[in-house]
């Protein structure tokens, strides 16, 4: 044998070595990454702190990739019993709609108000919208067609010559792949039911013709028999006719979140909350609560949250969205005209 191809057998070992061995580091590095991540999520899932515990698996159990990691440490019997025992309760209360049409002095009825909120986890913005008549439901278009994807909340507004507006309902996600095609149970627009069932019993947040917000379980039907004429469906309901519902726990885990409420004077109370960031963890459903109730909220329900959480004002996203991927596609959005 030469020594031409002795060289280049030992050349050729040598490699394979060398691979062997590289690959040998990488398997221990990310073993001991992943090692490490395990046992860090061990001590703080279940660490001494039963409080903290539960509002880290409550937050979790609130996004596709954290219910996996729950899952690791708890069975389903744990997790029901840690989510049930953070949360706030179910009402079977409905929104008094006293048919009366709120009255607005003309100087008033172009004013928008946007406040910055925070908290000692959050941060968001809250819209105060004075004229209660300029909400209106924006929904796809396309809905029971074969391209019947969603839009952005910047879409519907720009389609309807609106100032500013915040996603709504929720919409099927699977695998969190969702583009927003099939809204979640009831949708009613402009008095036609859109999405849904009318014997589908479901929580509905909409307005009447009387620009009243109503909340609570219904049917359908019954919506459209208290003149509810744009809905969507999703919740918990925070606040009806004056009452906040009781929280148990943490209030819920801290995740992004948007909300809409009304005041007693008509005023409409939008609030988007930025979460999953470094600067803003996100609310619990008691810190909505909480903030809804601060700023006067008589009725106030909680909308589809997460990566869909979005707040457009003329023409632009004023809050910070979550998702790398940058505003989701969704089936309804509450515009400002």
């Amino acid at each position: 044998m030469s020594d031409k191809i002795k060289k280049k057998k030992r050349i050729k070992a040598s490699i394979r070595r060398v691979s062997k061995q590289s690959l040998l580091v990488v398997l221990t590095v990310c073993l001991t990454v992943l090692g490490s991540m395990y046992i860090a999520a061990y001590i703080v899932l279940k660490g001494p702190s039963s409080t903290f515990s539960s509002l880290v698996t409550s937050t979790l159990m609130e996004t596709r990739r954290g219910k996996a990691v729950a899952r690791l440490f708890f069975s389903s019997e744990e997790i029901e019993q840690i989510v049930s025992g953070n949360t706030v309760n179910t009402t079977d209360k409905i929104t008094n709609d006293t048919s009366e049409n709120y009255v607005i002095p003309e100087d008033e009825k172009d004013d928008i108000e946007v406040i910055d909120v925070s908290g000692p986890t959050y941060q968001g913005k809250l819209m105060i919208v004075r004229d209660p008549s300029r909400i209106s439901l924006g929904v796809n278009t396309l809905l029971g067609t074969d391209s019947a994807s969603g839009f952005l909340v910047e879409d519907y507004v720009k389609a309807e010559g609106a100032v500013a507006g915040i996603n709504a309902g929720g919409f099927d996600d699977p695998n969190g792949q969702g583009d927003g095609s099939i809204p979640y149970g009831v949708v009613i627009k402009d008095g036609t039911l859109v999405a849904g069932e009318l014997d589908d019993y479901v929580s509905l947040i909409g307005f009447t013709s009387n620009d009243h917000l109503i909340v609570g379980n219904m049917t359908a039907e019954e919506a459209l028999s208290y003149d509810i004429t744009d809905a969507v469906t999703f919740g918990p309901v925070f606040i009806v006719n004056g009452s906040a519902v009781t929280v148990t726990g943490t209030g819920g885990g801290l995740n992004p979140r948007t909300v809409i409420g009304q005041k007693e004077d008509g005023s409409v109370l939008l609030l988007v909350i930025d979460g999953r960031q470094t600067n803003s963890l996100g609310a619990s459903y008691e810190d909505c609560i909480n903030l809804m109730l601060k700023y006067g909220a008589v009725n106030a329900a909680n909308l589809d949250g997460g990566s869909s959480s979005v707040m457009v004002y003329n023409g632009s996203i004023i809050n910070s969205v979550v998702s790398l991927y940058g505003e989701r596609t969704v089936p309804t959005a509450w515009i400002v005209k």
